[in-house]
C-alpha cells in the first residue's frame, strides 16, 4: 500500500472516530448546539469560536455564562435589545475579549441582521470570482473589511477578528466556517450556508492539528500562518478534494491522544 493510501486509511479511521456526536459536548461547538434557530446558531457558534481560546471547559464556562447575560436567546438579543439592556453584557471578559470588544460585537451583529437574514452573508465577496476561489481567503478578507466597516469600530477590537491579508492563519475563524458550512450524517458541524462550498474551507490550524501535522509529515514548520494552512489543507485535498476539512477531526483528536496518552 503506498503511502498516501496509508495516510488516508488512517486519518479516515480517526475522522470517524471523532466526527461524532460523543464530540460535542467537551467542545465549543456545543453552544451553537444549544440552539435550534438557524440565526442563534450563527449567533452562539461566532462568539464560542471567537473565544476558543485556552482551556476548552473555561471557554465553554464562558460562552454559557455571555449567552445567559444575553437571556439565552442572542439573536432575539442583539435583534431587539434596548440600550438599557446592555448593561446585562458590562464587566464580561475572556482573556483579552473585554466589554469594549462584546459592545463592538453585538452592535455590528445588529447593524448586520437588520439588512440580512444570515450571518453567511458577511463571508460572502463583493466580486463574483472571489465566490469561487479555491479556498475562503477572500471570504475572510471580506468579512474582516465588513466587520470593521462600521465608524466607531474600536482598534483593539482587531484582534479578534484576523484577516489572511495579514498572514494569520485564522484558526478560529476557520472553525467557524467549518460548523456553518460542512455538511454530512454525523450531526457535528451545522450544514446551514449553502453559498460556500465544503471544498473551499481551511483546516484549522490549532495546537493540536498542528502537532499531528508536523507528526505525519503534512506540515513542515511549527510557526503557522495563512500560507502554512493553505499548505495543509492542499495536502488533505489530496485525500478528499470536496471535503478536506472533514480531516480537522482526525487531526485534532490524534493530537489530544498524543497529549494525554489514550
Amino acid at each position: 500500500m503506498s503511502a498516501i493510501l496509508q495516510l488516508k486509511e488512517l486519518l479516515d479511521k480517526k475522522a470517524a472516530r471523532y466526527n461524532h456526536p460523543d464530540f460535542i459536548e467537551t467542545d465549543p461547538i456545543s453552544i451553537p448546539h444549544a440552539f435550534a434557530k438557524k440565526q442563534d446558531k450563527e449567533i452562539a457558534g461566532l462568539f464560542a469560536a471567537v473565544l476558543a481560546w485556552g482551556n476548552r471547559k473555561t471557554i465553554i464556562n464562558k460562552c454559557r455564562e455571555l449567552m445567559q447575560r444575553m437571556d439565552n436567546s442572542p439573536y432575539e438579543f442583539i435583534k431587539h435589545h434596548q440600550e438599557s439592556d446592555l448593561k446585562q453584557l458590562l464587566g464580561f471578559k475572556h482573556r483579552t475579549f473585554q466589554e469594549t470588544d462584546l459592545l463592538y460585537f453585538v452592535a455590528f451583529l445588529h447593524h448586520h441582521y437588520q439588512q440580512h437574514d444570515s450571518l453567511e452573508q458577511a463571508f460572502l465577496p463583493d466580486d463574483p470570482a472571489a465566490l469561487q476561489s479555491q479556498d475562503v481567503g477572500p471570504h475572510l478578507d471580506s468579512f474582516h473589511r465588513y466587520f470593521f466597516s462600521l465608524p466607531y469600530a474600536p482598534r483593539r477590537t482587531r484582534k479578534h477578528i484576523p484577516t489572511p491579508a495579514r498572514q494569520s492563519a485564522c484558526k478560529r475563524l476557520a472553525m467557524y466556517l467549518r460548523w456553518m458550512v460542512r455538511r454530512d450524517q454525523q450531526g457535528v458541524d451545522f450544514g446551514l450556508w449553502q453559498k460556500i462550498k465544503p471544498a473551499q474551507l481551511i483546516c484549522p490550524c490549532d495546537v493540536h492539528v498542528v502537532r499531528t501535522s508536523l507528526r505525519l509529515g503534512l506540515l513542515q514548520k511549527e510557526q503557522v500562518n495563512w500560507r502554512a494552512a493553505v499548505s495543509l489543507t492542499a495536502q488533505l485535498r489530496l485525500l478528499d478534494p470536496n471535503d478536506p476539512v472533514r480531516y480537522d477531526f482526525a487531526l485534532f483528536g490524534m493530537g489530544l491522544e498524543s497529549r494525554y496518552g489514550s
